[in-house]
């Protein structure tokens, strides 16, 4: 019989907090100015999960630095309009913490950024741990963010679930020991997440009651 799960590690965008149409209108601005014409949203998807100086280190290492900090003007004056919590997470996330479950963000985002979008949510107290950019040499799918967010809190990887929208969560969870959880409503689709063979794969965010009281086994 498996462990039950006592901790959770949640990625941020895209998996708690909206961020998508953000994240694909600052690349659509930035990249229109010095690519006009070249890409479309659809090409933009794959820049969700990836960390910035990656992205544009493959799109433009000439000028990467002016892109990251025009990236990073656009998105912090439009953060707050275009952006929302998915549908019930804090709702799920209190009735998570009354359980006793310890939880943690694990993000490729930087702290500043992660802690804003909280800040438009109700989740005061809910969160242990936030591990952003800043916090690591390496980031997701490196284990390193994962595992510090553990050793934190003193979690064992055998009963903590990594839940995300991404590649870069599946295999961070994969490489640091953990069961994962993939969520239908990445931006990728939920085919994609599938094809990345999660232990579990959330419809809603309350799946995740079921999953961490033992009804829902992984598979």
């Amino acid at each position: 019989m498996a462990n039950k799960i006592e901790t959770i590690l949640f990625d941020f965008d895209g998996t708690l907090f909206d961020t998508n149409d953000l994240i694909i209108e600052t690349f659509m601005a930035v990249l229109g100015k010095h690519f006009p014409g070249r890409y479309t949203r659809e090409d933009c998807l794959p820049f969700m999960g990836p960390p910035l100086r990656e992205t544009f280190e493959a799109l433009a290492p000439e000028n990467v630095e002016q892109l990251m900090e025009e990236y990073v003007n656009w998105n912090l004056e439009n953060h707050d309009k275009l952006t929302a919590e998915f549908p019930g997470v804090s709702e799920v996330l209190k009735k998570l913490k009354e359980r006793g479950l310890k939880m943690a963000i694990v993000s490729t985002k930087r702290n500043k950024t992660i802690h804003r979008g909280l800040g438009l949510m109700d989740a005061d107290g809910i969160f242990d741990v936030v591990i952003g950019l800043d916090d690591v040499t390496h980031a997701k799918p490196h284990p390193e963010p994962l595992q510090k967010a553990m050793d934190a809190l003193g979690a064992d990887p055998s009963t903590t679930l990594m839940v995300g929208d991404n590649s870069h969560d599946i295999d961070g969870g994969r490489n640091a020991g953990t069961l994962t959880a993939g969520v239908a409503w990445s931006a990728k689709g939920r085919a994609f997440m599938e094809s990345l063979k999660p232990d579990y794969m959330l419809d809603a965010i309350e799946d995740l009651l079921e999953i961490t009281d033992g009804t829902v086994g992984a598979g």
